[in-house]
């Protein structure tokens, strides 16, 4: 399976990285400017300047856009156009009129477009869902993510983080929430960059609650608590127990070390992402599911986005 690349930034080179390491797939194509790119990829692999020119279904079967999430929208275009499959990081777009304009281009025309959400496709996340019908229907979920950085001038902490918090909830779920509400708890400038710590409340129609609080400006931390009647699961991303059970219906936040280890799998998220593009291309898919999925990512968070 030969793969295209568009940019070759921090997570660009984790794609790099997977790839190699991955049987029965390889890079044939890279598109970067950056002059150290070719001690980056394996031999082989031809690197263009333009990133048009990695669009050529004669030497790829699919290309990955690893770029800037304001360049999503005019890439997936020109990979549609080209007829590729592909795989763009999350957040789809930053703006919602471009994400529904993707969506209504793949039915009228077909195409395949998956997006990395990264956190579900972790073990961790896939064995929550998967137990969920043993605790019964969940009654709240809370979640905090964050770090200290980065600061990106173009892309807002709502949007870099909580892409993945609110795909982990519509993916529990089901469902859209009724109301959305997301306001600032705190912002500053750091050294010419913008930090932030933001809050947002989601409100599904089942009753389900959902408060996640994300930001740049916080000691590092990454989880994501359901809570049933008598139970609560909670994947910890940072903790040497990814997934933890903790019995008792008191809302306590997440500590190290309490509730009963659930074993998961060892493979890392992201090298279930590719594996799972490749899977897509070899069957022909044209299924919009992933699409309409990251399609309503993108309107939950412009509903609660106050620029």
């Amino acid at each position: 399976m030969r793969l295209g690349l568009i940019g070759a930034g921090r997570w660009g080179r984790n794609y790099i990285r997977t790839i190699t390491e991955l049987d029965h797939v390889r890079l044939a194509r890279l598109a970067s400017r950056n002059p150290e790119s070719a001690s980056l990829v394996p031999a082989g692999c031809e690197i263009s300047a333009a990133w048009r020119d990695v669009l050529d279904p004669s030497t790829i079967d699919g290309v990955i856009v690893a770029t800037p999430p304001s360049l999503h929208a005019e890439m997936a275009r020109a990979a549609l156009d080209a007829r590729l499959p592909v795989l763009v990081e999350k957040p789809l777009t930053l703006d919602v009129g471009e994400a529904r304009a993707l969506q209504k281009l793949v039915a009228s025309r077909g195409g395949f477009v998956m997006v990395d959400h990264t956190h579900l496709f972790h073990p961790a996340f896939r064995k929550l869902k998967q137990l969920l019908p043993e605790f019964g229907p969940i009654r709240a979920i809370r979640s905090e993510a964050g770090n200290y950085g980065p600061f990106r001038p173009d892309v807002p902490v709502l949007w870099d983080w909580g892409a993945h918090d609110v795909a982990m909830c519509l993916d529990l779920v089901g469902v859209a929430p009724v109301e959305v509400q997301g306001r600032r708890l705190e912002t500053r400038k750091l050294g010419g960059n913008r930090g932030e710590i933001v809050e947002l409340n989601l409100r599904f129609p089942n009753l389900v609650v959902a408060e996640i609080r994300i930001g740049n400006m916080m000691s590092k931390r990454r989880w994501f608590m359901v809570q049933f009647d008598a139970a609560a699961l909670i994947y910890d991303d940072l903790a040497s127990s990814k997934l933890v059970l903790r019995r008792g219906s008191s809302p306590r936040l997440p500590e190290e070390g309490q509730g009963e280890a659930i074993s998961i799998t060892g493979e890392l998220p992201l090298e279930n992402v590719v594996r799972e593009f490749a899977l897509r291309i070899r069957s022909g898919t044209t299924d919009s599911s992933c699409l309409d999925f990251a399609v309503g990512v993108v309107e939950i968070l412009s509903r609660c986005d106050w620029r």
